[in-house]
């Protein structure tokens, strides 16, 4: 009974620990399964190549991409110049027709001096709008309603009430303004003065006069091309501009433009083959940009789903919360860039898809979406050559700088604003460049970059010698506080950052405690353990581990209980006795099994000591 206590002793004793180290290895396994996936995310595509096998669909997609997206651009680029080159040539045209003397970059403002003059700009522009038939070398026409031209609007806005005397520095004006119109169609233009309408001019309270008219044309330059021409509404507005009352009025045309699809149509000796495969093209890009949107939210969902896993995993094991910069890791940056851009791809090309089927005529709209799509594409190349040392350093160096160079501007900015309410307030009245804050601004920025500062003191009027004094005072220190101090702070940020990364990445340190979890794996993307996980999860892989573990336990009972029969053969009731020590070692089935065994065994005994 002594050995049978020993034996006991010993398999009680292998049993506890089997128990804790299957509990370690499993605690083990799942951390060095979680390891290896956020390895395995972080891996370039060449790495998971290798890994797992998988082919970089991603990066081929990303280079497919860009090809076919920067060709669309400049398709679309040459189709829109056609259209920004017809509408500044028949802004100059109108200028030409409508304005009296007006002379190709003579003078910035056209501005005329006495009321004839006034006058006879006014008869000029109705005259030239009733001989536009003659006129003109292009395809202009009047805008029709009906069977009826449209007519030309003639206003003038004027205060309402005012009587105004300067020599005696007197005047009464009632603030309120008032509109008169007269309308003059094309087919009968009569001068200003000879119209049986009484139309006369309030200089005294005169704001503005503003002749108005609608001019229709066709872009026919398209069809070179093998496209569509579209027809154009242009509104010209002529504003005589009087608000100042300085004996000086300012003569101005602006046109605004809207494209529409023509009516009815009919090209002979052209093909619409190239509109077809154009918008086939178009169809082709949206395809591939909607494939890189599922393929990069994906990636940011598994990214999300990752990082919920290792936050929890932390909790866990080291009662602590994942730093956020550590979170942001799982995030990637990239990705969402690349889903802004499909995004604003994908609305460029269907805006695009309209305007070539002449639905849609905003080319502006379209530009911006597409302009800014394609530079997100482009920019996102950058990705894919920080996978190579020499470039991460630079990348990862601008996104460790970024922090403090946001901080940095809006120091700087505050100093920068200050400057320009400054300059707009005391040198405006005095410099042409310091009218406005928009035109202070861009001043300013100029000096920064060592543009035009000759030009910007020289300019400076000498009218008052104290202004002039603060002029030059307030030009250098602007000049030696940004040029010398703030940029030279600027540039110690963007270094400092850059000599710490690349120290970091020499010396191989981790500098973060998501980068110190993943050192401890050293498996290497061909060394096949990520195969295996390709195959099967994590989960599946502790399960199944967890099921070996099992059964090599269960084989190891039914050793020791047939051990146990070999040695004890005969079934007393000591055996039995001892038998029910071990019964903590065995399992409830494995029990019962034996239980049975052995008392049938027990019966067959004393059958056969009855029968003898």
């Amino acid at each position: 009974m002594e050995e049978s206590s020993e034996t006991y002793d010993v398999l009680e004793t292998n049993h506890s620990i089997s128990w804790e180290d299957h509990q370690c290895q499993s605690t083990e396994e799942r951390t060095e399964c979680l390891r290896r996936k956020i390895k395995y995310y972080f891996m370039n595509p060449c790495e998971k190549y290798h890994a797992r096998g998988r082919k970089p669909w991603k990066l081929v997609l990303q280079i497919v991409k860009i090809a076919i997206i920067t060709m669309q651009l400049v398709l679309f680029g040459l189709s829109n110049q056609m259209v920004v080159t017809f509408k500044e040539e028949n802004l100059l045209t109108f200028k030409h027709l409508f304005l009296k003397d007006y002379v190709d970059g003579g003078m910035e403002t056209h501005a005329i001096y006495r009321q004839a003059d006034v006058y006879d700009h006014i008869d000029y522009v109705i005259t030239q709008y009733g001989l536009l038939h003659n006129n003109t070398v292009g395809n202009h026409e009047y805008e029709k309603n009906g069977s009826s031209y449209n007519p030309l609007l003639l206003c003038q806005d004027f205060y309402k009430n005012g009587s105004i005397y300067p020599g005696s520095e007197i005047f009464e004006i009632d603030a309120h303004v008032d509109t008169e119109c007269l309308k003059i169609y094309p087919l009968i233009p009569v001068p200003l003065r000879d119209m049986p309408q009484n139309f006369e001019l309030h200089f005294k309270r005169l704001l503005l006069v503003k002749i108005t008219f609608t001019v229709k044309a066709i872009n026919l330059q398209t069809v070179r091309y093998r496209e569509l021409p579209d027809c154009y509404d242009f509104t010209v507005i002529i504003t005589f501009n009087n608000q100042a009352h300085s004996g000086r009025m300012k003569v101005d045309l602006e046109m605004d433009v809207e494209i529409n699809e023509c009516k009815d149509w009919k090209v002979i000796g052209a093909s619409a083959r190239k509109i077809y495969l154009t918008v086939m093209f178009d169809c082709l890009i949206i395809i591939t940009c909607i494939t890189s949107f599922v393929l990069c939210t994906r990636s940011v969902i598994k990214g999300i789903l990752l990082m919920c896993e290792y936050s929890r995993h932390c909790r866990t094991h080291s009662g602590r919360d994942v730093p956020w910069s550590d979170k942001l890791e799982f995030v990637n940056g990239w990705y969402i860039l690349i889903i802004v851009s499909d995004t604003l791809t994908i609305i460029g090309s269907i805006l695009k898809i309209e305007i070539e089927s002449k639905v849609f005529t905003s080319y502006d709209v379209c530009s911006i979406f597409l302009g800014i799509g394609t530079m997100f594409v482009w920019i996102g190349v950058i990705r894919y050559l920080g996978y190579f040392k020499k470039y991460n350093v630079l990348i990862v160096t601008l996104r460790a700088a970024f922090p403090n160079v946001i901080r940095f501007v809006c120091c700087a900015g505050i100093i920068y604003i200050s400057y320009c309410f400054c300059g707009w307030i005391v040198i405006g009245p005095f410099h042409e460049k310091f009218r406005t804050l928009n035109t202070v601004s861009e001043c300013l920025f100029s000096l920064i970059n060592g543009d035009d500062m000759f030009p910007t003191f020289k300019e400076m009027k000498q009218k008052r010698s104290l202004v002039w004094l603060f002029s030059r005072v307030y030009i250098y220190t602007f000049v030696s506080l940004f040029i010398y101090m703030i940029l030279s702070l600027f540039i110690t940020i963007i270094t400092d950052t850059y000599y710490t990364v690349k120290q970091q990445q020499e010396n191989g340190v981790p500098i973060s405690e998501l980068q110190k979890f993943l050192s401890v794996c050293k498996d290497l993307p061909n060394s096949g353990v990520y195969r295996l996980e390709n195959n099967n999860s994590c989960i599946i892989n502790c399960c199944i581990n967890r099921y070996n573990h099992i059964s090599t336990s269960v084989h190891l009972k039914w050793i020791f209980i047939f051990s146990f029969i070999q040695k004890y053969p005969t079934p007393t009731d000591d055996v039995y006795n001892l038998l029910i020590k071990f019964q903590t070692f065995l399992d409830s089935n494995l029990w019962s099994s034996y239980s049975f065994l052995y008392k049938l065994k027990k019966g067959r005994y004393l059958k056969s000591i009855s029968s003898d």
